[in-house]
């Protein structure tokens, strides 16, 4: 990636949509992605960067997702891992861990995409390419951390038994202290009658007085100096013993996590560039969901063969400057904006604009509150989008790709180098005028402004003449009428007006390209009651010519209006033309074709149904013992076979030389009229059952006959052997299965495995989903907890394979979220 050699981000509010898309990510990690987050001007980045959203979206459509909630950058704690004799944490290896984990879901994803999805994975299964399995390594730490971060005893086999044996050694101390307590008792000399603990040493409390009375340790006082805690002479050596094993215990956690850190410093390398992808993965997510939420679209970059030289900046050369092919963006939106607007349930205005390959520069003038400086923000920031990767708020976008966007927006003063307003406007233009090359955009908003109105005029019209001839395409706002005029007749430039109504004194927001704009600051003055001596000398004041241009544009302005609707009612007159003339094209064209298709597949569905009941019959007769006995009958149901089909030949070529069978659904002879998806059907081709998937159109359907996919036409259906809508227990025994139900049971519609390990939840959900099959239930519920999302990722996984699953799902966060997953059966 190479980024734009100058941009004007922050006065194009980039920061701001940063901000915006932050929104989208649910992690540390991706909100990092984004915070780094820059235009590019390598093109091959960005056209990558934007197949990659455009996935993402897709993955998105067909209700797929993914969870990146929790997801750390590890880099620093692989580092710590790398040191000699250092251990990492137990959260921080969990929190390495989830990263693995996450990595290893979606590498599964990647090579498995939902079947729905009609957009290529190729973009993000390149991307999840460089991820490396971690199944050895995920099965290593497999129930060895629990969820409260620390170690389960089935860590090591040694810890598990140094455990048992400091329970066993809790256990004899505080039975020995409890005897001990009752003998005190009885002489008063305790203050209760219980076990604590100071510094890992099991205590009794005793009265301040009666402390003498106890051979002993002291541990320290209460607070109010009435008790002290006493280790009795009785069990300083269970205590002492005590103490050794946490010690011992201690230091088989530490060669543990030892252990743990070196799994981690082998895999390094492979954590590393998983994190990277789940990191990029994070972004496209979060600009896919941005995208979706503001209706954006992948914008078509027109020059994006030009290649950069070092430093990202394409060659400047005759050829380069030809590449940029015009720019053209189609009801486009400023995002922060109209995020703005939604908080305050207001509506944004789209602008629409295009620059025609031989058209570098755009002059933008109208009143004040009229838009300009929206105008030219939106185009600044949607190019810098486009740049980053990021779809944009448009219906379309056509643009070139940038090697730098330069603006000087803004009033604004520099008070540590002592500049004016002007000075300012004249520091940042010159350094644009330096800086710019034909791959540039250039954004000047106000230009002139802030001086002497003449001389302001004459530098506006230098300034933009100078960005011409270096061939940048540049967007112009001003006031002056020297530089409308220099639009109109100057080649390769247009005007563009914002639009305002005189009669609210409201600006409309939207730019209309080929005219130029009126200020009307007199007339606005006017209507809103400025003393009328004030306007009347400030008309007079107006030179002759002036007056007759502002005079001019009012007029164009009004006919512009005028023209407008015009073109809308013929517009509307035109589509109702031509719906009247594709309803009369579709009544009469192709008629005489179609009538000999329909007749076609009438001949295709009588000849099919004769086969069939042929085959069957021959079937019948195949078997020698009874062949002499079933000649006969043989010949009879062929010959009555074919005097039913001459029949039905003959009836079909009548009704449809007469026109009988047009729009009746039930004219197509031998075919079954009711298929449902589910149903169990046979087919005449084959001659075998199979299973009805979905219903493609009215005469086509998609089957599914063991391991094997197809579609037929219903003509191929011989008949219905099991209907969906029969119940499980019906659909069994119409195949001659004998099942039966205790009477009285009932079928649980949830299931608890929290606790279990894979192979022992596994067949517990199994019995489980067949009894719930059998009962007829609709769908049932398994919670197997959140933890490190191993087992729910083994479930899920075994789910998505069995026979009696539909569908599985996620519930929302109330019922359960990951920590559950319900699951629809077949019915």
């Amino acid at each position: 990636m190479s980024p734009l050699a100058h941009t004007s981000a922050r006065a194009l509010e980039f920061d701001s949509m940063r901000e915006i898309l932050r929104a989208y990510a649910f992690s540390p990690l991706g909100q990092a992605k984004i915070a780094a987050l820059a235009p590019s001007g390598d093109p091959t980045w960005i056209e990558r960067q934007q197949q990659l959203t455009s996935e993402i979206r897709e993955y998105l459509r067909v209700g797929a997702r993914f969870e990146f909630s929790g997801l750390l950058d590890p880099a620093a704690l692989v580092e710590k891992a790398h040191i000699e004799g250092a251990a990492l944490e137990t959260g921080e290896i969990r929190d390495i861990l989830l990263v693995v984990d996450r990595a290893d879901e979606w590498r599964h994803i990647a090579l498995r995409p939902p079947s729905q999805m009609k957009l290529e994975f190729a973009a993000v299964a390149a991307l999840s390419s460089t991820l490396a399995g971690f199944t050895e390594l995920l099965r290593f730490f497999r129930n060895k951390i629990l969820p409260d971060g620390t170690l389960d005893d089935r860590a090591s086999p040694e810890l598990a038994r140094i455990r048992r044996e400091i329970d066993r050694q809790k256990r004899l101390i505080q039975e020995s202290l409890r005897f001990y307590l009752r003998r005190l008792a009885e002489g008063g000399a305790v203050q209760d009658e219980l076990i604590t603990i100071r510094g890992e040493r099991f205590v009794i409390p005793v009265k301040i007085e009666q402390k003498r009375r106890v051979q002993g340790v002291v541990h320290g006082a209460s607070s109010s100096g009435q008790t002290v805690f006493v280790e009795p002479l009785e069990t300083i050596e269970q205590n002492n013993e005590l103490v050794r094993m946490l010690e011992e215990e201690q230091a088989e956690i530490h060669r543990i996590l030892l252990e743990m850190t070196r799994r981690i410093r082998e895999q390094a390398d492979a954590i590393l560039a998983a994190t990277a992808v789940l990191a990029e993965l994070e972004l496209q997510f979060a600009k896919a969901r941005f995208a979706n939420d503001y209706d954006c679209t992948a914008p078509v970059f027109r020059n994006a063969g030009v290649s950069p030289v070092a430093g990202g900046t394409p060659a400047t050369t005759v050829a380069g400057k030809a590449a940029l092919r015009g720019l053209i963006l189609r009801n486009a939106r400023h995002p922060v904006l109209e995020r703005t607007l939604k908080a305050r349930r207001g509506s944004i205005i789209p602008i629409s604009l295009e620059l025609e390959p031989l058209n570098h520069q755009l002059v933008i003038s109208g009143p004040n509150t009229g838009g300009k400086t929206v105008a030219i923000k939106t185009i600044g920031l949607l190019v810098l989008m486009a740049q980053s990767g990021i779809p944009i708020p448009a219906e379309r976008a056509d643009l070139p790709a940038f090697d730098a966007v330069l603006a000087d927006i803004g009033d604004y003063q520099s008070i540590e180098q002592n500049l004016s307003t002007f000075s300012a406007h004249v520091t940042n233009i010159d350094f644009i005028s330096r800086t710019a090359t034909p791959q540039s955009l250039v954004l000047l908003d106000e230009l002139g402004s802030a001086t002497d109105p003449a001389e302001g005029a004459a530098l506006a019209v230098a300034i933009a003449e100078h960005f011409r001839q270096i061939g940048a395409i540049s967007i112009i706002s001003t006031h002056h009428t020297s530089l409308k005029v220099y639009a109109t007749n100057t080649p390769g430039v247009l005007n563009a007006a914002v639009g305002f109504d005189e009669a609210t004194l409201q600006p409309t927001y939207e730019l209309k390209m080929g005219v130029p704009g009126a200020s009307a600051g007199i007339n606005i003055a006017q209507r809103l009651g400025l003393n009328p001596g004030i306007v009347s000398a400030a008309r007079a004041s107006l030179g002759s010519q002036t007056q007759d241009i502002a005079r001019f544009l009012d007029r164009l302005h009004a006919e512009l209006r005028q023209a407008e609707q015009e073109r809308v009612r013929l517009q509307q007159r035109e589509q109702e033309l031509a719906r009247e003339r594709q309803r009369l094209e579709a009544e009469g064209m192709k008629e005489q074709r179609q009538r000999v298709r329909e007749m076609e597949k009438k001949l295709d569905a009588v000849f099919r149904d004769f086969e069939y009941h042929a085959r069957e019959t021959m079937n019948a007769i195949q078997d020698r013992a009874q062949a002499l006995k079933l000649s006969k009958d043989a010949e009879r149901r062929i010959s009555r076979l074919r005097r039913e089909f001459k029949d039905q030949f003959d009836a079909a070529v009548v009704a449809h030389a007469t026109g009988a069978d047009r729009g009746d659904p039930n004219a197509r002879p031998g075919e079954v009229k009711h298929v449902s998806e589910g149903d169990t059907v046979k087919l005449k081709s084959l001659g075998r059952n199979a299973v009805i998937k979905r219903r493609v159109d009215d005469h086509t359907f998609e089957v599914e006959m063991g391991a094997m996919k197809m579609k037929v036409g219903r003509d191929d259906i011989a008949e219905v052997i099991i209907r969906a809508s029969d119940s499980p227990l019906r659909a069994a025994r119409a195949q001659g299965i004998s099942v039966s139900v205790a009477e009285g049971a009932s079928a649980p519609s949830e299931i608890n495995v929290i606790g279990k390990n894979v192979d022992e939840a596994t067949a517990r959900v199994e019995k489980f989903l067949d009894r719930a099959f059998l009962a007829g239930l609709p769908r049932v519920r398994i919670v197997h907890g959140s933890g490190m999302g191993i087992l729910r990722k083994a479930l899920r996984q075994y789910l998505q394979n069995h026979p009696h699953v539909a569908s599985i799902s996620e519930p929302p966060q109330n019922e359960g979220g990951a920590g559950a997953t319900v699951v629809e059966l077949k019915v």
